[in-house]
């Protein structure tokens, strides 16, 4: 999966948009009696954004980390300053590429797809990669 870069985020420029935010969870199997309650209304910043001077978004492109809800054109929140760790969800470059997989650092270090049908990227000896982030929450349209 390939990203395209959106833009930094600074929090000068985050807007206060307040969405209406329901207490009650929704179901996704039988319907249940609606709740006439209202949580106080969310802010989609505060909730998705924790360091906006480190965070960036990035638009994503295919199809290989469909398995962690990632699909084709979702804009991904990426934070920088959150350390990497084993199976973590990252935007890395390799030779000046960048993609989205989700970080193996056992048994051997790779970058690894969510989608079965394409295969690890293993990292080979002489090869560059920077670990650009990590992708902290992924926003779909449907």
């Amino acid at each position: 999966m390939k990203v395209d870069y959106i833009g930094e985020i600074s929090s000068d420029k985050l807007t206060a948009d307040y969405i209406p935010y329901y207490a009650e969870a929704v179901h996704a199997g039988f319907p249940s009696p609606a709740s006439d309650y209202i949580e106080s209304p969310i802010d989609l910043n505060k909730h998705l954004i924790k360091n906006s001077s480190a965070t960036f978004l990035v638009r994503a492109q295919g199809q290989s980390m469909l398995g962690s809800g990632i699909t084709d054109k979702a804009v991904l929140v990426v934070d920088r300053s959150i350390k990497p760790v084993h199976n973590s969800i990252v935007v890395a470059a390799i030779d000046g590429e960048f993609v989205c997989k989700r970080l193996k650092l056992k048994p051997r270090m790779c970058l690894m797809p969510d989608n079965p049908e394409y295969p690890p990227i293993f990292i080979n000896h002489g090869q560059e990669l920077e670990i650009v982030g990590t992708v902290t929450a992924a926003i779909n349209k449907f």
